[in-house]
């Protein structure tokens, strides 16, 4: 039986170590009920602890997706270690591509927004990378998320968060638990900042045309494209302004390409209120 809440953000790590912190920053609790996965829930998130390499994250991402009731398009963040040659041990990355070594298959997260922090790409190996001679970030589960996640919802809010944990001056070998806590928790505020980012992007995907769409398609025309844009912004002022009225001042406006000039002003003026 799903479970009755509809979660917006499912949070995915491969050790309870990585899990820890955030389990405490946003106030999780364990879900006991459920034995495959160590299961941690609040009103919004789901965190699952999948177990370290690609099936166990396949595997452990499938599980909670069926098991779980989510809203239209869930955000859908893996967060965890990965080794680098040289970046320094605590360097967070956005991953922006991951190369899949076995399968030779590459994916490319899309970034919708600027991000908080630094972007890069990793490859997914199935056991431990001890000799840091590729370019890229290492871990072992990246691919299997991304490849699961897609299934469930688009690809604009996967997420893939990775904290430094080891180099060639710092083995894999070496890293303790109490680190790999210590690591993530001190993200943990870029960490909140980057699902917000996120939820505000489902919140545009999401949100049901505005009875004004109607209403301009009506007056002005537009193209196929200008009407995607069109839903677009009013979306997006939806989201901004928390569904205040919009007047429209229709002076000099003969067209769609004029409405979607004045729109785009209008919202770039606007203050957020999130």
């Amino acid at each position: 039986m799903m479970h009755p809440n509809a979660y917006r953000i499912f949070i995915y790590t491969a050790l309870p170590c990585e899990a820890k912190p955030l389990i405490a920053y946003f106030s999780l609790k364990k879900e006991i009920s459920i034995q495959p996965f160590a299961v941690y829930l609040n009103q919004n998130i789901c965190l699952t602890v999948t177990g370290l390499g690609k099936s166990a994250m396949a595997a452990g991402v499938a599980y909670t997706q069926a098991l779980f009731v989510s809203v239209g398009h869930p955000v859908m963040l893996n967060i965890g270690i990965a080794g680098h040659k040289n970046h320094p041990l605590g360097d967070l990355f956005l991953i922006d591509k991951i190369i899949d070594a076995d399968s030779k298959k590459s994916y490319y997260p899309a970034l919708t927004f600027t991000p908080p922090c630094c972007t890069g790409s990793i490859q997914t190996a199935s056991k431990p990378q001890l000799t840091y001679d590729t370019p890229h970030l290492c871990d072992m589960e990246a691919a299997a998320f991304y490849e699961t996640a897609v299934r469930f919802t688009t690809g604009e809010l996967i997420l893939c968060l990775k904290v430094i944990s080891d180099n060639q001056w710092s083995s894999v070998e070496v890293i303790q638990p109490k680190q790999v806590t210590a690591l993530i928790a001190a993200h943990l505020a870029t960490v909140e900042s980057l699902l917000a980012l996120a939820a505000m992007q489902a919140a545009l995907i999401t949100a049901p045309e505005p009875k004004l769409f109607e209403q301009l398609l009506q007056r002005y025309h537009f193209s196929v494209n200008e009407r995607m844009q069109l839903k677009n912004q009013l979306s997006r002022w939806n989201v901004v302004t928390d569904h205040q009225s919009l007047e429209f001042d229709e002076t000099g406006l003969h067209s769609g390409k004029d409405v979607l000039r004045w729109l785009e002003l209008r919202i770039n003026n606007t203050d957020f209120h999130l």
